[in-house]
């Protein structure tokens, strides 16, 4: 190999470094996973990943960077958005592979479920085949912002904070299924355990709606679709 070869690919696999050194970072992964739901401010990421704005500004640019997310001045604030979906399909495949090889991951997450409760058996494939067919209840339990980004098709938005006084609306003789983020939001592990402590039948889809959107199903947009709210205007692949 002569020399200009090797310094050519020497300079691709540092460019491609770039990713992994910029991705090097519990935080940055968390905020690449939240921005998987919608765009966000830099003060509502900071209080979601419970990170100072300082740091929080710092894992930005740092993924800024390595132009994994973009960010636009709105008025007083900055709006982070991830700068492509493939930035989301590759955090998923990180995340998956990660779930695959290390065995810590499982522990530790079966050890935090078993001591809620919330361990018993589901299966995804079959959960969501009634989920697409409209044989169970499906509620949104995030904000009300990123259920507007995007949701799972016939969800109603019923953020965790106002569950408990939802629940009259909510049918109480069939199964109800809560969704959040994926399988590290605990919105829909709280959801679940408040509902079925007032007696309905409920599971949690561990799944969120990048997951979701990775399987290839369809995702509605809309501005509000609560109970008794207005009905969804859109759809998206």
């Amino acid at each position: 190999m002569t020399t200009s070869s090797r310094a050519w690919k020497q300079s691709i696999y540092e460019q491609l470094a770039r990713i992994g050194s910029s991705l090097a970072s519990g935080p940055r992964l968390e905020i690449l996973d939240l921005l998987c739901q919608g765009p966000r401010t830099v003060e509502a990421i900071a209080d979601e990943v419970g990170q100072s704005m300082a740091n929080t500004s710092h894992h930005l640019q740092a993924l800024r960077r390595a132009r994994l997310v973009d960010g636009e001045k709105k008025g007083t604030h900055v709006l982070y958005r991830l700068a492509d979906q493939e930035v989301c399909t590759f955090y998923l495949a990180l995340r998956r592979l990660a779930e695959s090889r290390l065995l810590e991951i499982q522990s530790v997450t079966r050890q935090f479920l078993e001591e809620r409760g919330e361990l018993e058996p589901v299966d995804v494939e079959a959960l969501v085949s009634r989920v697409r067919s409209g044989e169970v209840t499906v509620l949104d339990v995030r904000p009300a912002e990123e259920y507007e980004a995007g949701h799972i098709p016939g969800a109603l938005s019923v953020p965790l904070a106002e569950l408990k006084r939802k629940l009259r609306e909510l049918p109480s003789d069939g199964e109800i299924v809560a969704y959040c983020r994926g399988p590290y939001c605990l919105l829909a592990v709280e959801a679940v355990s408040l509902l079925r402590r007032e007696g309905f039948r409920a599971v949690r889809l561990e799944e969120g709606l990048p997951d979701w959107r990775a399987r290839g199903l369809q995702v509605e947009v809309t501005q509000a679709a609560r109970p008794g709210g207005r009905k969804t205007r859109g759809s998206k692949p």
